[in-house]
């Protein structure tokens, strides 16, 4: 197992079992979304908890995983970021709160934005599930110029 530090847990809201909704539909689809996009990659072969870290309603959700790992080099806990922006996932070893989850997320996106301008390649960048193209670029960078000057300083850290 690596070596990780624990997440801090007080920046988070445990959420309800998969089968007991929260009782808001755009927080349980973002739910959802956020389950199948980490079950998606075999190293994780159970989800253990859930947390919610923050909520901007229909903009971004931030959660957080305690998962059984698959391969000892996985840790056992992951942020997943969704909602209107390529979803993604964070090892929680580095990133303790769902601030810095955020903000390293934006950082690594900016990276990918600014290859994509330029034609570079983006093989070893954060994954993003359009073309690596100028327009893409442009579109996303505009999505991370919101969440870092309103959403980010909304969540504390």
């Amino acid at each position: 197992m690596v070596n990780e530090a624990k997440p801090d847990l007080a920046t988070v809201v445990r959420l309800p079992p998969v089968n007991v909704s929260t009782g808001e539909n755009e927080l349980d689809s973002a739910r959802v979304e956020a389950r199948k996009h980490l079950e998606f990659h075999d190293w994780v072969l159970s989800i253990k908890g859930e947390y919610l870290g923050y909520d901007a309603e229909g903009i971004v959700y931030i959660f957080l995983f305690e998962i059984e790992p698959g391969r000892p080099d996985v840790p056992e806990w992951i942020w997943v970021i969704v909602g209107d922006v390529p979803p993604t996932y964070i090892p929680a070893d580095d990133t303790r709160t769902p601030f810095e989850a955020l903000d390293g997320y934006i950082g690594a996106l900016e990276d990918w934005v600014e290859a994509a301008r330029h034609g570079k390649s983006v093989a070893k960048l954060i994954p993003v599930n359009v073309d690596a193209n100028p327009a893409n670029a442009e579109m996303l960078a505009s999505r991370l110029k919101f969440l870092d000057e309103k959403i980010l300083p909304l969540i504390p850290h």
